[in-house]
C-alpha cells in the first residue's frame, strides 16, 4: 500500500512537473508581437526611399559636374530640377536621412538655379530651403552663410538691407555688391 501511495505521488508530482514543463514552455515561446510584420515592412520602405534619394542625388551631383564642366544654362537648370525632385519625392519614410546632406543638396539646386538664369526660381528655392529646414543654415568654408550670402545676391533679403550690416557673407561679396549698388544709382 505504501508503494501504491508513493508510486501515485510521483505520477502526480511528474504530471505538475510536466504541466509546470509545458506552461513554462508557452511562457518562454518568443511570441511575434503584432507590429512585427508592420515594423519591418516600416523599415524597408524607410531603406528604399533613403537609397531612391541618394540615386536621385548622386545622379543631379553627377549632372552638376558636367554643367560646371560645360559652364551651359540649361544644364545648370537640369541639375537644378533633378536635386529639386530629390527633395520633393522624399515623403515620410526617409525622416532619417541625413539632414546636413538633404541641406547640402537643396543649396547646389537653389545654386544651380541662379547659374542658370533662372533668378526669381532660385529666390522660390531659397525660401523654400529657409522653410523646410528652419533654423539652419549651411556655413562656407570661411564661416559665411548660405542663407545670407544667396539672399544677397539674389536680393532675397528684406528691403534696406545691405552687403555688410547683419548679414554673415564673405567680404569680396559685400565689397562688389556694395560696388554694383554705388554704380547703379
Amino acid at each position: 500500500m505504501g508503494s501504491t501511495r508513493h508510486r501515485s505521488i510521483l505520477t502526480a508530482a511528474s504530471s505538475a512537473l510536466g504541466l509546470a514543463a509545458l506552461l513554462a514552455a508557452c511562457v518562454a515561446a518568443p511570441r511575434m508581437a503584432p507590429e512585427g510584420i508592420g515594423y519591418r515592412q516600416a523599415r524597408f520602405a524607410e531603406v528604399e526611399a533613403m537609397r531612391a534619394y541618394r540615386t536621385c542625388r548622386d545622379e543631379g551631383l553627377a549632372l552638376e559636374r558636367q554643367a560646371r564642366a560645360a559652364a551651359e544654362a540649361a544644364r545648370y537648370l537640369a541639375v537644378a530640377r533633378t536635386l529639386e525632385r530629390c527633395e520633393a519625392d522624399l515623403g515620410p519614410d526617409a525622416a532619417h536621412l541625413d539632414l546636413e546632406d538633404r541641406m547640402r543638396v537643396y543649396a547646389v539646386a537653389v545654386q544651380s538655379r541662379m547659374k542658370g538664369g533662372d533668378v526669381a526660381g532660385a529666390r522660390e528655392g531659397l525660401e523654400r530651403f529657409a522653410d523646410a529646414f528652419a533654423g539652419r543654415d549651411l556655413f562656407f568654408d570661411d564661416g559665411t552663410s548660405f542663407i545670407d550670402s544667396m539672399g544677397l545676391i539674389l536680393k532675397a533679403h528684406p528691403a534696406g538691407v545691405r552687403a555688410g550690416d547683419w548679414v554673415n557673407v564673405p567680404r569680396r561679396l559685400a565689397d562688389e555688391l556694395a560696388r554694383i549698388d554705388r554704380w547703379g544709382r
